[in-house]
């Protein structure tokens, strides 16, 4: 049996049955709470903190450390922490103007902001996706630490953004205001 349909001189290809059931039934919302209240506490768990922590909430002198050593190029034959040449002169010039005590300040609330956004099934599609960017970044920057996870269960949350927050505040946030694509209830003419 086939999988695709011509329509219009178009091809579709339709998903396996077992990936429509997974990201866009109500009945695996429970699977996805699990892994939104995992990912929230880790951001939430990771922001709080730094928040008692001057070097990331006033200096900013914590990311400049972090940064610091994630742009050095030890000596041969160790392998530099960063990869790419062009993210090393990024977070060099980061570093040369003085950004990271502003950008330390970003951090703390970008991740408090994820971690309460996952936590209350809020966007939870565009706070996984800044969750993963984050994690993305901090990977960039040589840490692997529990971000390849993280940013993992930040992918299958994406993929799952219309039911990840079925148990949650999506469920009717996202009924009300629709996408930019289908306006909801609030923003349709009746």
């Amino acid at each position: 049996m086939s999988t695709k349909a011509q329509t219009n001189n178009n091809i579709h290809f339709s998903d396996p049955p077992i990936a429509n059931s997974l990201f866009n039934s109500p009945k695996w919302a429970w699977l996805w709470l699990i892994a939104r209240l995992y990912l929230g506490y880790t951001w939430i768990s990771s922001g709080i903190g730094k928040l008692s922590n001057p070097g990331w909430v006033q200096t900013g002198e914590a990311l400049k450390g972090f940064w610091e050593r994630a742009v050095l190029i030890p000596d041969a034959p160790a392998r530099p922490a960063i990869s790419f040449g062009w993210y090393r002169t990024f977070l060099q010039f980061l570093l040369d103007s003085g950004s990271y005590t502003w950008f330390s300040k970003l951090v703390v609330a970008g991740e408090l902001l994820v971690g309460i956004a996952l936590v209350l099934g809020l966007f939870t599609g565009i706070a996984a996706f800044l969750g993963g960017f984050l994690n993305w970044n901090f990977m960039m920057a040589g840490s692997a630490s529990t971000n390849p996870v993280l940013f993992s269960i930040s992918i299958l949350l994406i993929l799952a953004w219309k039911t990840a927050g079925w148990i949650g505040l999506d469920r009717w946030v996202l009924q009300s205001l629709g996408t930019p694509w289908q306006p909801g209830k609030l923003f349709q003419k009746e």
